[in-house]
């Protein structure tokens, strides 16, 4: 985990999100440091995902505003957002299955590109160290990720917790500040569930990287957050640290349950 966790990412300001007479969130107030592990948990339904798509455009707030670096993106679109510099994954993976894992991580890096109709045609001059530059971000991230076998692989075609970690890559290969995970472990088995949180972990380590992580394993959360926030039918019950979390009579009865 980072050592500085001080300036402010993120803000997310009294957010509201209502689907017919549903309140998916209710006046949810939070800050992200830069730098800082964020864990947010709670049961089913109780918003984390509406959050995170609320963060990154997939929903619009039925009140209140989202804050990053200063500025207000509520109301841009997904791709706006992620060229500011905030990437995601998704609980349900969301790959081309029909690509390779290259191709995949490639097609990530379209934000950067801006080809001119001539240049492209003819595949020289700056459409050619362009493409050279995007296929370098991408091979670093295949060897940080240690997938270096499966490069070639249709994606379709591989165990579940591979294609998770490819989908982490997806999101690094936006060389986005803050990484929003959406229940990154759910349906691994113990080896690579460890792997998953190495990798996050090694994430952190790089310089302006800062993660916000939804997640169903306490284990992991008590283990690797810097901070926790509690959500329950909509509303923020709690926040803390790992001990102040476990402690919280209003936690245990909401999420984590009696011994």
């Amino acid at each position: 985990m980072a050592n500085e966790k001080s300036s402010q990412m993120l803000r997310c300001e009294n957010i509201s999100v209502t689907f017919g007479g549903v309140a998916a969130l209710s006046n949810i107030n939070l800050e992200v440091k830069e730098g800082e592990l964020l864990s947010i948990i709670g049961p089913n339904g109780a918003g984390k995902t509406c959050l995170i798509n609320t963060i990154t455009g997939f929903y619009r707030p039925s009140y209140g505003a989202v804050q990053y670096e200063g500025r207000t993106i509520t109301g841009r679109r997904p791709y706006e957002i992620a060229k500011l510099g905030i990437a995601r994954t998704f609980q349900n993976i969301e790959l081309f299955t029909g690509l390779t894992v290259l191709d995949n991580l490639l097609a990530a890096r379209h934000i950067y590109l801006k080809p001119n109709v001539f240049t492209s045609s003819l595949y020289f001059g700056t459409a050619q160290k362009k493409e050279v530059k995007e296929r370098e971000v991408v091979e670093d991230i295949i060897d940080f990720l240690e997938i270096q076998a499966i490069r070639n692989n249709e994606v379709g075609s591989l165990p579940y917790g591979l294609r998770k970690r490819v989908e982490l890559g997806r999101a690094l290969a936006l060389e986005p500040k803050i990484i929003l995970l959406d229940e990154p472990t759910a349906g691994m088995n113990v080896e690579e569930k460890e792997d998953m949180v190495r990798f996050v972990l090694d994430v952190l380590e790089e310089p302006n990287k800062t993660v916000i992580l939804v997640e169903h394993d306490m284990d992991i959360v008590m283990d690797i957050s810097d901070r926790i926030i509690v959500f329950d039918f909509g509303h923020k019950i709690a926040e803390g640290n790992a001990q102040e979390i476990k402690s919280d009579a209003r936690v245990i009865k909401a999420y984590l349950g009696e011994r």
